[in-house]
């Protein structure tokens, strides 16, 4: 599976020069964890997360400590480009599912920008990917069958299962036909694997 077919698209995006409170607004009324920052190029110079937006934006409440609490003197941040990270990892359109899934697992990143040459051209986030595993499986069986017929025409055909994302492929075993099913079945998003169950070879007629 690849970026381009789950990912969110047009990125919502945020300006390095607005103000932090506006962004919190964006980010809350899309209901997301990140956004992409540009410039006025509108080219990425950083991306902005719901912990970013946070930083200086409490003060101690008294209420809450036996002690007097000193009072925050400091003005809280301003703009967006005080508070980003800069540099932000990125993905392509072409970029790898598992890829994708291991800088989230490995560095907990939620969502990364997808680029298009120095372009933003959406954002990739962890629930783009649950909503493909939310799919069932029934719908995952159509897929894969509308998938192999409409590509695969002249294949010798086979009948399609689904359990848990894993797509079962059964018919007379066809070597190179079986490749390329596997093949087409796994671009469907959300099978997780495939697997093929052979026919058994007929045993010939026993003779007197």
């Amino acid at each position: 599976m690849l970026v381009r077919e789950v990912m969110s698209s047009p990125a919502i995006t945020v300006r390095r020069t607005e103000p932090v409170r506006r962004a919190i607004r964006l980010l809350y009324q899309h209901a997301i964890s990140s956004a992409p920052v540009l410039d006025a190029q509108n080219r990425l110079v950083g991306i902005v997360s719901e912990l970013d937006l946070l930083c200086g934006e409490f003060g101690p409440d008294p209420r809450a400590h036996a002690r007097p609490v000193q009072a925050l003197t400091e003005p809280p941040p301003r703009l967006v480009e005080d508070v980003m990270s800069p540099d932000p990892v990125t993905v392509t359109e072409t970029t790898d599912i598992t890829a994708v899934v291991g800088l989230m697992v490995g560095k907990r990143f939620k969502s990364l920008p997808v680029m298009r040459g120095d372009r933003v051209v959406g954002v990739v986030a962890r629930r783009d990917l649950l909503t493909i595993l939310v799919r069932t499986d029934e719908d995952l069986r159509r897929e894969v069958e509308a998938t192999l017929r409409d590509v695969y025409p002249f294949g010798p055909g086979w009948h399609v299962e689904v359990v848990d994302g894993v797509a079962v492929l059964s018919g007379d075993p066809h070597e190179y036909a079986d490749q390329v099913a596997d093949v087409l079945a796994r671009t469907v998003p959300g099978i997780v694997r495939v697997k093929h169950l052979r026919s058994s070879p007929q045993e010939p007629p026993s003779r007197a």
